[in-house]
């Protein structure tokens, strides 16, 4: 008689993945084959055991899906987009692996080269031409090319992004020196009230965002040209929170709260270059972000309104930023009688 046995199964998260599967008639002209394949490989695929292209099942990876079908089938050939939770013979941490390993290659291609300029660099010193800064944009087009289709953070993207900052720095010996800040606590700043100045843009609405996400939810934010006795000021020629340096007041406020989210930093990054546009800082999404913000002043939308829609940017971009690699399904059996 077989054992008596409990099944226990514990889903700490499944993942949901989009699956696209092609064929194109052997009389296909190259055309359209080679413009497929660079598609795909815009779009970060993984390539399945059969020849099936794998992406997660995000809606923009679900759409960007069904359009190529639409061209395939246009095209004279077959697809069929399909929706899985489970490729056989691999968990989710085995597929996300493969995903880390196609951004990897892209990664160290780029940290190789920029390894190179970076030597150059150091031995030049001072006798650096306008090249040096033409060749680190086009490294940090490459790895923004490969950072936008990075789906689960692979590690080695970090690391690159920090050696090509570590480039600019010398290529730009004033932006090298690293801004004092002074550290605050957060208790000190709950239940305040803060002010900055009318017709938020980047910087106060990030941090307008900070403040309700990481120091007090219910703060008060008050938009006016000068601070009361007692608001804490932000974004403003006085105040503590203001442009420091080469920092912006989303980066102070980082720093003086200590806050060492890697989600937050790469934010700081794209509010940084809207905001002073020095070139130091390369992110995908910046343009993007950039893009919308410029139509919400042209609305002319009020305080509260550019204030309510900012949270919500914010709070949808940290969400990408900070997804990490979800827990798989979990199996445990346990002999019935046995103790928890």
């Amino acid at each position: 008689m077989l054992p008596n046995y409990e099944i226990y199964v514990t889903i700490l998260h499944v993942m949901d993945w989009i699956v696209l599967s092609y064929s194109l008639s052997s009389v296909t002209h190259s055309g359209p084959r080679v413009a497929l394949w660079r598609r795909l490989r815009r779009l970060g695929v993984v390539r399945l055991p059969g020849g099936s292209q794998l992406l997660p099942a995000r809606d923009e990876c679900v759409e960007a899906f069904q359009w190529l079908a639409q061209e395939i089938r246009q095209a004279g050939g077959e697809a069929v987009v399909m929706r899985v939770q489970h490729v056989e013979d691999m968990n989710d941490q085995q597929l996300v692996e493969l995903f880390h390993a196609a951004r990897r290659e892209e990664y160290m291609a780029v940290e190789a080269e920029a390894a190179a300029l970076e030597k150059d660099l150091a031995k030049a010193k001072s006798r650096v031409g306008p090249q040096a800064q033409d060749h680190l944009n086009r490294l940090r087009r490459r790895y923004a090319e490969a950072a936008r289709v990075d789906y689960f953070g692979c590690p080695d993207g970090r690391r690159v992004s920090e050696q090509l900052a570590r480039i600019e720095r010398m290529l730009s010996p004033s932006a090298d020196r690293r801004e004092a800040v002074a550290p605050v606590r957060l208790a000190d700043y709950r239940g305040r009230r803060w002010v900055t100045r009318p017709r938020p843009h980047v910087d106060r609405l990030a941090c307008a965002w900070l403040i309700r996400r990481c120091v007090d939810p219910k703060a008060t934010i008050r938009y006016a040209a000068r601070p009361k006795p007692g608001e804490i000021a932000f974004d403003m020629e006085t105040g503590e929170f203001g442009h420091q340096g080469n920092l912006c007041s989303f980066e102070k406020m980082l720093r003086a709260f200590s806050l060492d989210d890697p989600a937050l930093h790469a934010i700081a990054e794209i509010v940084h270059e809207i905001d002073l546009r020095d070139g130091r800082y390369a992110r995908p999404e910046t343009t993007g972000v950039d893009a919308i913000l410029a139509g919400w002043r042209l609305a002319e939308w009020p305080d509260a309104e550019l204030e309510s829609r900012g949270l919500a940017l914010f709070e949808g971009l940290y969400t990408t930023l900070a997804g990490s690699t979800p827990a798989v399904v979990k199996t445990k059996r346990r002999k019935k009688g046995d103790r928890t």
